[in-house]
């Protein structure tokens, strides 16, 4: 099954050393408003599996932007006031399993995703106890993340990523939690 999948990714063009080859059964359902994008493949479209998750409550957030220093992290209601794309996808953390999003590109280009883990349920992000995530996987440390963390060319199809959740780690900043 898992040659089967690797030679699968490699004939429809996806570089199958990008991605490990899995098991069909241990695959995701992909979740959220915009999944349907991602299982038909038709895009364009970010498939983001999350890994790293401290517990399971709360919920999971992936918020797209425009690529630009400007742009990045900025409230959404002056994006729209200013007629710039923003996008927001929010999920209950699924109890078990593997963890899989998706969310819409508005076309093909370069944007900027920031993937949050709400754990106290209130729409704030709480320093404290809530994660995030990047595409980048860098670790975030205790700086205001950098476009350059975010950043991901969206095609005119899916683009399939590993998000690492990360948590507040002492006095080192931001980081994936022990063991993962």
């Amino acid at each position: 099954m898992k040659l089967q999948l690797a030679v699968a990714l490699a004939v429809s063009g996806v570089v199958a050393t990008a991605f490990p080859a899995i098991d069909a059964d241990a695959q995701a359902t992909v979740i959220g408003s915009d999944a349907t994008a991602c299982i038909a493949g038709g895009g364009p479209a970010i498939h983001a599996n999350i890994v790293g998750l401290k517990d399971r409550i709360g919920e999971l957030k992936l918020e797209l932007y425009p690529a630009t220093e400007e742009d990045f992290l900025k409230d959404d209601r002056d994006l729209a006031k200013q007629g710039k794309f923003f996008r927001r996808i929010r999920v209950p953390t699924p109890q078990s399993g593997a963890v899989s999003v998706c969310i819409k590109a508005p076309r093909a280009g370069r944007y900027a995703l920031l993937f949050t883990h709400n754990r106290d349920g209130k729409n704030k992000f709480d320093f404290w106890s809530d994660g995030a995530g990047f595409p980048s996987n860098q670790k975030l440390g205790r700086a205001r993340p950098k476009l350059q963390q975010a950043v991901i060319n969206v095609p005119n199809g899916v683009v399939t990523i590993e998000i690492r959740a990360q948590y507040l780690r002492g006095l080192g900043g931001f980081a994936p939690i022990k063991g993962d």
